[in-house]
């Protein structure tokens, strides 16, 4: 069998709220293969984003164990887990966290700058990206003269700037029309198929289906795992 790419063993996590300690977590294992495309479902406060955060190495568990890659997570220092974030994981968010004052290039190019890539050789990877996500004419344009779905597609080409086996995205078509979301989820399903591996959050059940298995939540556990 092979080896999960992303181990999540017995993971707990609380958030203290006043002096009481309020549980987002409840001993959470799952494990994800290479090139599995896997989407977290479930209600408010089942506790989805907080076990993506953890997997993206953007929160920490009170306790449990996490993997990615044979490398243990938890015990990274923030350095070393710095680095891994940069070079093994891409992330997408809802609200697409461009900078406002560069343009779709620049901000494609901006994790490139922080593994200390050639000018040279980020600009060329930050063009091929951006014609790849159907933005080959948009490249100089800043994120206020783009539309939702395009600031979205500079967000994916960013998320594979360092070429990542792992794209992390919570609720990237949240604030997107039913067109331009089913647009992006069809191009995500592709990186799929080129083989990276995906874990994504959505509230809307027509998004699941773009995966290959789909992980039920509610209240801080995983009720349950089904392929698509």
């Amino acid at each position: 069998m092979t080896k999960p790419i992303i181990h999540v063993d017995n993971v707990h996590k609380s958030y203290l709220m006043g002096k009481e300690a309020v549980p987002a977590l409840r001993g959470v294992s799952i494990e994800i293969q290479p090139g599995e495309f896997v989407c977290l479902m479930g209600p408010s406060g089942s506790g989805k984003t907080t076990l993506l955060n953890i997997i993206g190495g953007l929160d920490e568990p009170s306790r449990g164990h996490l993997t990615i890659e044979d490398e243990n997570v938890v015990a990274l220092s923030e350095n070393k887990l710095a680095r891994l974030r940069l070079e093994k994981l891409g992330f997408v968010f809802q609200n697409y966290n461009l900078l406002a004052n560069f343009t779709a290039q620049e901000n494609v190019e901006a994790p490139m700058v922080l593994k200390k890539t050639s000018r040279r050789e980020r600009q060329q990877r930050s063009q091929e990206l951006l014609e790849r996500v159907g933005l080959g004419d948009r490249m100089h344009h800043y994120p206020s003269e783009l539309s939702g779905g395009q600031q979205q597609r500079v967000a994916i080409a960013r998320a594979l700037a360092n070429d990542p086996p792992i794209l992390i995205a919570d609720e990237m078509t949240g604030d997107l029309d039913s067109e331009t979301g089913f647009a992006i989820m069809r191009l995500v399903k592709q990186l799929n198929e080129d083989g990276m591996t995906i874990v994504f959050v959505t509230h809307d059940p027509r998004m699941s289906e773009f995966a290959t298995r789909v992980v039920h939540m509610q209240d801080g556990r995983i009720l349950e795992s089904a392929p698509v």
